[in-house]
């Protein structure tokens, strides 16, 4: 997955674009998602990410993006975020595992 320069966080969509194009609250928009104002407001804000249930129901919700594709950004938003950390402590590196080895393994 390539990243983008600073990614916007995929609750931004859903406050820009989804609700204004939906014409709901949040609060109404939470009761229609089936979750509380609160968590849908966390998200909204970027206090919280797309989880794996709220992809689900976003997708069934909307449609026109799939559960994968509000991951998809959740991800790319959070990586992009990791990467600007500059206070990571170095990690040694090794050579890579042939894939082979790592299924066999398991």
């Amino acid at each position: 997955m390539s990243q983008m320069h600073n990614p916007p966080h995929p609750g931004e969509t859903l406050r820009e674009d989804v609700l204004p194009a939906l014409g709901l609250s949040v609060t109404e928009a939470a009761a229609e998602l089936g979750i509380s104002r609160v968590a849908l407001s966390r998200v909204l804000n970027g206090k919280a990410g797309i989880s794996l249930d709220l992809a689900m129901r976003l997708e069934e919700w909307i449609g026109g993006a799939t559960a994968e594709t509000w991951l998809k950004i959740q991800l790319s938003h959070d990586l992009w975020r990791a990467s600007q950390k500059k206070d990571r402590r170095p990690i040694k590196r090794h050579a890579p595992v042939a894939r082979a080895t790592t299924l066999n393994a398991a």
